[in-house]
């Protein structure tokens, strides 16, 4: 069974940056496109990003050019990389992982094997 694990969450002020990191086990992780969502209270959950096996990455307009997802197969670990923080993008965070090759926005939240916890991300203005 997979598990994904998300870490770096925290409180920051508007114009900041944070990482955050998930790290997959329990399957191979170079066989798995890589995902972020996020989900504010009250809202559906968010696609924000995704990288597929061969690293490609899909953004959501709202954070394209300030959100960068990466992955370290040899760590086991997706990251995404938050600058120009805006009290909009508070969420909760969570990453998934799914057998396709790749995983573009608008693909259904079912389709993803596996979620992890998530954390949660404030940004104050």
């Amino acid at each position: 069974q997979g598990q994904l694990v998300e870490s770096g969450g925290g409180l920051v002020q508007a114009g900041g940056s944070l990482r955050l990191s998930c790290g997959f086990s329990g399957r191979t992780f170079s066989n798995y496109a890589l995902g972020w969502f996020r989900q504010a209270p009250g809202k559906e959950r968010e696609f924000v990003a995704t990288i597929s096996w061969s690293f490609d990455t899909y953004y959501g307009d709202s954070v394209k050019g300030r959100f960068t997802i990466s992955r370290d197969n040899a760590k086991s670990t997706v990251y995404l990389q938050m600058n120009s923080l805006k009290p909009e993008d508070t969420a909760v965070y969570y990453c998934a992982a799914d057998t396709q090759i790749e995983m573009r926005p608008g693909d259904p939240l079912s389709e993803y094997d596996y979620w992890g916890q998530g954390t949660q991300v404030t940004v104050s203005s």
